[in-house]
């Protein structure tokens, strides 16, 4: 099968997005499928040697139609993967179009979109009910339909998309096998040695609860327990540089907290130093304030390196969730039960590791090997052959 894949990011630009479109083609090509990406001209060089990646999208505007439109007829694909965040393409709304644009140039070539949200894109002022008009559309006008979650599924559900699949992102990190002991990961990433360390990894996004984790902190520093927070990763997407004032909020709110000396940055790392990083954490705290969910690639992380985790309810039940066995779930937004979830965590090694043991066998679930099968049975249910 010939899987074209596109995508708003790609490496080496950051952005979850961009991972998970590297993450499905390796899992794909290694299934014995012809795999390749289009994207913008952002970034150089190939991500992933073996995967052909087609830089010909000059901008996420009407230009990209035709660009694509081109280039895939061209390469002469079997199905079509777009890979939608509305931040991915810069908050504009072309692409919500493309789909039916596409059929000119691609008349049968089946074409699926995985949502990795549903918000809704920027368009132009006062655009009102039309945001979300433009994501119905798309999702209507799809062949099928991928979402990442139970919430986005409820919500297309309820809109009436038939063609749909729930299938999990998977961690856009690959723990090695042999992850070093907490203290030699410490060591090598110069952090503090015998200070319990809460790892936060992620862009920051008001959404994600950083501040939140800081208050926490502060709270858990004002009752005489010394915690150290490392937020793993970048602060701010290329692709959403509306995160920069939250970002800048949060420098000054660990200032006014008195947490200097409390909180370190790795900034952006190579995948292997981003593992070391998780390796050095005690526990992963991810206090989102929509509440925690299969699309948060944050998540999927932590999981897969066996943090024990804390985080917040869902907004719809999660069954492969158990609370107190493979995570520790607190209200969105209160500061006091995330502390003494914390405290919990750093003060009982059998929860912690009741925690871990359940974040590895949870991973399980989220193996891009896994992920790239249900993704072969979309398009085998839409009535493509998979020859290989």
């Amino acid at each position: 099968m010939r899987l074209a894949l596109i995508t708003g990011e790609y490496p080496p630009l950051p952005g979850g997005v961009g991972d998970y479109t590297r993450e499905l083609a390796r899992a794909l090509q290694a299934r014995g499928h012809a795999v390749a990406v289009w994207t913008d001209r952002r970034g150089e060089g190939d991500a992933h040697a073996s995967i052909p990646v087609f830089r010909v999208v000059p901008g996420w505007d009407v230009r990209a139609w035709f660009a694509l439109g081109r280039s895939l007829r061209a390469w002469q694909p079997d199905g079509i993967l777009l890979q939608y965040q509305a931040a991915a393409y810069g908050l504009g709304g072309a692409m919500n179009l493309w789909p039916a644009i596409a059929r000119l140039w691609l008349r049968k070539i089946p074409i699926v979109v995985t949502f990795h949200d549903l918000r809704v894109p920027y368009l132009f002022p006062k655009a009102g009910p039309l945001r979300e008009w433009s994501i119905r559309f798309l999702a209507r006008r799809a062949d099928g339909v991928i979402v990442t979650n139970h919430e986005d599924e409820a919500v297309l559900r309820a809109a009436g998309i038939r063609s749909l699949w729930r299938i999990p992102i998977g961690s856009n990190i690959t723990p090695p096998s042999d992850l070093p002991p907490a203290r030699e990961a410490r060591a090598r990433l110069k952090l503090p040695e015998d200070l319990p360390l809460v790892g936060f990894f992620g862009f920051l996004h008001p959404s994600k609860g950083f501040d939140i984790l800081l208050e926490a902190i502060a709270v858990l520093a004002q009752e005489g327990m010394a915690v150290g927070l490392v937020h793993i990763g970048a602060m701010v997407a290329p692709s959403d540089p509306s995160q920069r004032d939250y970002a800048a909020w949060c420098r000054r709110r660990i200032a006014e907290l008195g947490l200097q000396g409390h909180v370190w940055e790795t900034g952006y790392r190579p995948p292997e130093e981003i593992s070391l990083a998780f390796a050095a954490m005690d526990l992963c705290a991810l206090p989102y304030r929509d509440g925690v969910s299969f699309r948060r690639g944050t998540l999927m992380a932590a999981l897969a390196h066996r943090r024990a985790v804390i985080s917040t309810f869902p907004r719809v039940p999660i069954p492969e969730l158990r609370d107190g066995d493979n995570i520790l779930l607190v209200p969105p937004e209160d500061v006091g039960k995330l502390a003494h979830a914390i405290r919990r965590v750093l003060e009982d090694p059998s929860l912690r590791a009741r925690l871990e043991q359940g974040a590895r066998t949870l991973a399980d679930l989220f193996a891009w090997e896994r992920i790239a099968v249900q993704v072969e049975a979309v398009f085998q249910s839409l009535g493509m052959g998979l020859h290989k």
